[in-house]
């Protein structure tokens, strides 16, 4: 096992939480898959599932949950999985950046550094039609093995960047707080991300090369991945709800926080035993607010809506989970 990071934290004083609510119940039936940790859910035509293990290797399941192979192994972490306009898979893996799956199971690297230094969190991404990819690399100080040191330090190092078909990268925004999903808007105009470590859900006029990120919601928890539905909404799997004890500690003395880094795993918060989701239209109006549990499946790290079928994914847990689309 290798040492782990030492933290420097920076305080922040957290906003305050969103109003009560009470979210709509759902049950899930769920699918285990062979390995832990599927973190996202990509959906295919035929409505089976792609999803990335923490020991690198890419699933495919059936839409029944009868059926599981094995496209690929990365050799990496793979995160967060988009449809390439040829056919092939983008795979935002964590240890090796930007990789590409062909319908061979061949893997290829599309990018592996920026500036010299190689993407230790590449994490999300989402692509306009003509190839361009947009997408996160969430951290320059962790990797996703200790993604709990970067919410305690919140020393915000994340990135949003742009990938042309040629090449060129450019970056969009920097100095976030943990930047992970990426998903655009209906008309490709706007480009929707999610902020985990600020419980944030922001856009970005991408019309306008001078324009800054603009806060569209308070998320009630840890936003992570969030993907457009074939419904047209912006869905979004929240992690854990927001933990009193962080809110409590990040505008406090540092210290604090790395006397809590430096705690044995077993004793560090972690999050809830729930399922939560939520999904926007594009203009910021909260549409569905949703809330589950299931001894099987916690934690949902990814979310994907497809032809009435709602998919779900988790670092968490060995189990992908469903439910139908609820109406409107």
């Amino acid at each position: 096992m290798s040492p782990r990071s030492s933290i420097a934290p920076v305080r922040w004083t957290p906003p305050p939480a969103p109003p009560a609510r009470e979210p709509r119940s759902i049950e899930v039936q769920t699918v285990a898959v062979p390995g832990h940790g599927p973190e996202d859910a990509l959906i295919d035509e035929d409505g089976s599932v792609l999803t990335g293990l923490v020991d690198g290797r890419i699933l495919r399941v059936s839409a029944d949950g009868t059926a599981i192979g094995v496209l690929a192994d990365t050799g990496g972490r793979p995160l967060g999985l988009e449809w390439l306009p040829d056919g092939k898979v983008l795979v935002c893996d964590a240890h090796r950046g930007l990789l590409t799956l062909d319908k061979d199971g061949r893997i290829t690297t599309l990018l592996g550094e920026i500036d010299g230094r190689p993407m230790r969190f590449c994490n999300n991404a989402d692509i306009l039609a003509d190839g361009t990819i947009y997408f996160t690399d969430s951290s320059t100080r962790f990797g996703v093995e200790e993604w709990m040191a970067d919410l305690l330090e919140h020393s915000s190092t994340g990135s949003l960047y742009r990938l042309t078909p040629d090449g060129e990268l450019t970056r969009l925004t920097a100095n976030r707080p943990f930047p992970n999903g990426v998903a655009l808007s209906g008309d490709q105009k706007t480009l929707f991300f999610a902020e985990t470590a600020s419980y944030s859900l922001f856009k970005l006029d991408l019309t306008d090369a001078d324009a800054e990120p603009e806060l569209v919601a308070m998320i009630p928890g840890l936003p992570d991945n969030i993907a457009r539905g074939s419904d047209g909404l912006i869905w979004v799997a929240i992690g854990s709800p927001r933990n009193a004890l962080l809110d409590l500690l990040l505008p406090k003395q540092p210290v604090l926080r790395k006397v809590v880094w430096a705690l044995p795993d077993a004793v560090k918060p972690k999050p809830a035993d729930i399922i939560e989701i939520q999904a926007y239209d594009d203009g910021g109006n909260l549409v569905h607010d949703l809330r589950g549990k299931n001894p099987d499946f916690r934690m949902p790290t990814g979310v994907r809506e497809r032809d009435g079928k709602v998919w779900l994914s988790s670092i968490g847990t060995s189990h992908l989970a469903s439910f139908p689309t609820p109406a409107s």
